[in-house]
């Protein structure tokens, strides 16, 4: 069976997401379509699929090539990409989305007005069908893909229950699966039983930005986290000379970005790495600060690591710092109220987002808010530092619980045999 597959441009999160499913269906033909940072992840980990087509050029130009695909294809996967939900849907093709944040779209429009404009969608022309739900917002088209796929893997977090009951109640009949994390199960395992190199560590820190880059936030614009990160790191260094050999590690350190710093006999990598690769660094180093991504903490927790937070990115990382509360991990991350606790954050996405870009620059270019975000950073890197390895281990534990649910592997692996069979 020839499978498209295809994820959300958005950071690293649903690109990871799409390796990790794209790896349990090594029995059929694996072909990758995407653009922008999701591209860029997939060509990383090339080896996850059989080909891969990234998009370039006009609109036009890409939905030829995506529609040729389409054309040839049995089995569309997409990790919240709800576009090309809608494309499958109009070609005909059967669709499974895989959701990773199924609680955290919010929607203006109720669930009944979506389920009855999925309903009453034409499903014969593209331009029709998108006309159609044009009045839907991003996050509203992620729950109206839901309602016209196939089948959707819904992945577990705290509000995930309450919104497939809510969809249940809206009278919705979409085939909706709950799984566990969904991360590349063999990698972490291999990680894991190889442990630490015979001379040890390869570093004392390992800090993880993840991919950045999403509809507002990107390496050489609305990058003041990135250039927050760059004024704090020497300073880490002074703070802590206990680490001498740091890497940070996401995607705005890719091919020519990444380099080496080197001062006063320590040294910082600054490197973009294959997700493989990074997952044996996640399992060796033995102390991680992490932008607090879904995927990349599921992989932590699987390895028996415990992360510290760093502040947050984006509007979702808010939110799931909001609902890890009570967790030895949330109640631990720097938040950037630490350092402006009065600062009201709009509950949404691109305008929540756009005003955390303004905090971190206003924390970056003034340097009393500075002094002040570098203070209450060292206090939690202190306590982090601090707690033994039976906490870490529990803590870890913790947040594996929390996020429980069915094994993805087998969940996803059903669905698609069910379809070839």
């Amino acid at each position: 069976m020839r499978v498209l597959l295809g994820a959300q441009n958005c950071g690293f999160g649903p690109a990871s997401v799409l390796v990790a499913v794209s790896r349990l269906l090594p029995g059929h033909e694996r072909v990758f379509v995407g653009d922008g940072v999701a591209a860029a992840f997939a060509r990383r980990n090339a080896a996850a699929f059989d080909s891969v087509h990234a998009l370039t050029g006009p609109e036009g130009g890409q939905g030829t090539l995506l529609d040729r695909v389409l054309e040839d294809s049995d089995q569309v996967v997409s990790a919240m990409d709800a576009d090309l939900v809608l494309r499958a849907v109009v070609a005909g093709r059967p669709v499974v989305l895989v959701d990773c944040l199924f609680s955290f779209w919010r929607h203006r429009h109720s669930l009944a007005r979506l389920r009855e404009l999925c309903a009453t969608m034409p499903r014969t022309c593209l331009s029709a069908a998108r006309r159609h739900l044009s009045g839907l917002s991003p996050h509203e088209h992620v729950l109206a893909a839901h309602l016209l796929a196939d089948h959707s893997v819904v992945q577990n977090f705290p509000g995930v229950a309450r919104r497939m009951a809510a969809l249940a109640d809206a009278g919705a009949d979409c085939a909706m699966r709950l799984t566990g994390a969904v991360v590349d199960l063999d990698g972490l395992r291999e990680a894991r039983a190889e442990g630490p190199a015979g001379s040890g560590p390869d570093y004392d820190l390992l800090i993880n930005t993840g991919g950045f880059k999403n509809f507002l936030l990107d390496y050489d614009v609305h990058n003041d986290y990135l250039r927050l990160i760059d004024r704090w790191l020497p300073d880490l260094l002074r703070d802590w000379p206990r680490f001498t050999r740091v890497l940070l590690c996401g995607g705005p350190y890719a091919g020519e970005r990444g380099t080496t710093l080197r001062t006063a006999g320590r040294r910082v990598d600054r490197r973009c790495l294959p997700q493989r690769e990074l997952l044996r660094q996640v399992a060796r180093t033995p102390h991680y600060l992490l932008a607090p991504g879904l995927s990349a903490l599921h992989e932590a927790t699987f390895l028996g690591r415990l992360p510290l937070g760093l502040p947050e990115q984006h509007y979702a990382h808010v939110f799931t710092l909001r609902h890890l509360a009570g967790t030895l991990f949330g109640d631990q991350a720097g938040r950037f109220t630490d350092v402006l606790p009065g600062h009201a954050l709009p509950e949404d996405d691109y305008a929540g987002t756009e005003a955390l870009v303004a905090v971190a620059s206003r924390i970056r270019e003034d340097d009393g808010l500075y002094a002040k975000f570098r203070a209450t950073f060292n206090e939690r890197l202190e306590r982090y530092l601090h707690l033994t390895p039976e906490q870490r281990r529990n803590g870890a534990a913790e947040l594996r619980h929390v996020l429980d649910g069915p094994p993805a592997a087998s969940v996803i692996a059903a669905l698609l045999a069910s379809r070839h069979g």
